[in-house]
């Protein structure tokens, strides 16, 4: 490993630099210009992303660790924060029509957005329970805000403060974890924990399952779920498209590098509390979603089951099983933003519509629209040859590879409950008598949507590379 330890370069953590002075930068801009800059501030904001990518792409290979170890940026956090930039670029891309509306242009939500992706950075690099922390609360700020960020609207006010208050909760777990351990261990970095965490012991474990509480709800997984519906459709369609991409990927990211790096000694454990989370979020997201006559409170649901299927790999504990919660995401990512794509254009002349009975004959006044959103509802329900089947084949072949036989079968009847779900979506599209055609699709909204479909069909055809970067990110823990 590269050691960079009190160093004038701050190399390894430029994308993270250029995002923080890039948005007080456009936060002054909004200040000095207002409302009307919220537009061009939405398109630098976009740049900034891509530039951050870019500089993350030309970083040095190998492992480099900073600030005495408490930040590394190896190839796991590499691959991690490219999809988190690409959610967050595409969030934005996706709120031009939101932020146009009257009385919504606010120049802070892509400001917020940027200052959300740097803490998720941090968060995906964190290689010690206090970058952890201040990674994980740098992202959850803004996303409380983000949430309310229609202030006139009663719904989105609503969705703001049950995740603020119970983010605010959860929050507090997390540190009551981290200070557990540390209490039991003696040192607060990953690697000094894995050393003091052989003998194990019952304060160790009662530190883990506090830690672990905080991941499991920032991923939106049983039992600690509840936000997830509610604020998915309180929320801004932008902002819980926004939520359903980038910060469960970091989310995801901390869960399996902590896991991973810092507790191997007591594998046993975690992996049992990471079983049943699995369990109980596959089952809930599967049978809680069929009722449901709001879409986005069903992607909330879905969004629940497929982190529940993410987890399986990280379960089996191996590098396979890490390279498996990678392909996920990375795919998961592509599909959700792609139906939110579909649902954003859920628009008629006198707004936004949001019932599964509104799609109803869509293939006759809108085809394309209908042929993509079936591609992507296919996709997660795991039909071959799209890549949701390749995503969840790959986690489920983790599964048996360490012995978990019951949790690959039990991963498989759910996802078939679920298929019922997505497929009955279809059915609406294509077999019910059409409604009234929605308005003409933006062409942002086209672009992500066309984008999307396309990489679902590619990567379910041609898995390798997606495959072969998951398994070099995923060595890179072990």
């Amino acid at each position: 490993m590269t050691e960079i330890l009190d160093v004038p370069s701050l190399q390894p953590i430029l994308p993270e630099l250029i995002l923080a002075a890039g948005a007080m930068i456009l936060l002054m801009l909004g200040v000095a210009r207002g409302e009307r800059a919220t537009a061009s501030i939405s398109g630098l904001a976009v740049f900034l992303l891509v530039v951050a990518g870019v500089t993350l792409l030309t970083q040095p290979a190998g492992k480099i660790s900073v600030f005495h170890g408490s930040f590394v940026l190896d190839d796991y956090a590499r691959f991690l924060k490219i999809l988190a930039f690409t959610g967050s670029a595409v969030a934005i891309l996706m709120s031009v029509e939101f932020l146009g509306a009257t009385g919504r242009q606010k120049f802070e939500y892509p400001v917020l957005i940027l200052l959300s992706t740097t803490g998720m950075c941090v968060l995906i690099s964190a290689a010690d329970l206090i970058a952890l922390y201040l990674g994980m609360e740098l992202m959850s700020l803004a996303l409380y805000v983000i949430a309310a960020i229609d202030r006139d609207n009663v719904r989105s006010t609503e969705a703001g403060l049950k995740y603020f208050v119970l983010g605010a909760l959860s929050s507090g777990m997390l540190l009551y974890g981290c200070s557990l351990i540390y209490g039991f261990t003696g040192t607060v970095s990953f690697a000094g924990i894995a050393k003091a965490t052989g003998q194990g012991g019952l304060g160790l474990t009662f530190g883990l399952v506090f830690l672990f509480v905080g991941f499991c709800f920032k991923i939106s997984t049983v039992p600690f779920h509840m936000w997830t519906p509610d604020v998915y459709e309180g929320a801004p369609t932008p902002v819980t498209a926004f939520f359903s991409a980038s910060p469960k990927v970091a989310g995801m990211a901390v869960f399996v590098r902590a896991s991973v790096a810092a507790f191997p000694g007591i594998a046993s454990q975690w992996q049992q509390i990471v079983v049943f989370v699995a369990i109980a979020s596959m089952a809930l997201g599967s049978f809680a979603a069929i009722g449901q006559t709001n879409i986005k409170r069903l992607m909330a649901y879905s969004a629940i089951g497929n982190m529940g299927y993410a987890l399986i790999g990280l379960a089996a504990g191996t590098p396979e099983g890490v390279q498996s919660v990678l392909v996920y995401m990375a795919i998961y990512v592509a599909m959700t933003l792609g139906s939110f794509a579909a649902i954003i254009a859920m628009r008629r002349p006198e707004g936004p519509v949001e019932k599964i009975a509104d799609l109803a004959g869509l293939a006759r006044t809108k085809p394309a629209m209908a042929l993509f959103l079936a591609i992507m509802m296919f996709s997660l329900a795991g039909i071959p040859p799209l890549a949701g089947f390749f995503a969840k084949f790959y986690v489920f072949l983790a599964a048996i590879k360490a012995g978990l036989y019951a949790l690959a079968v039990i991963g498989v009847v759910t996802s078939v409950v679920g298929a019922y779900y997505y497929l009955a979506i279809v059915k609406t599209m294509y077999f019910d008598e059409p409604t009234p055609a929605f308005v003409p699709m933006r062409p942002e909204l086209r672009l992500v949507l066309g984008v999307s479909g396309l990489l679902v069909i590619l990567i379910g055809v041609y898995p390798g590379p997606l495959a072969d970067a998951a398994a070099a990110a995923a060595k890179s823990l072990f």
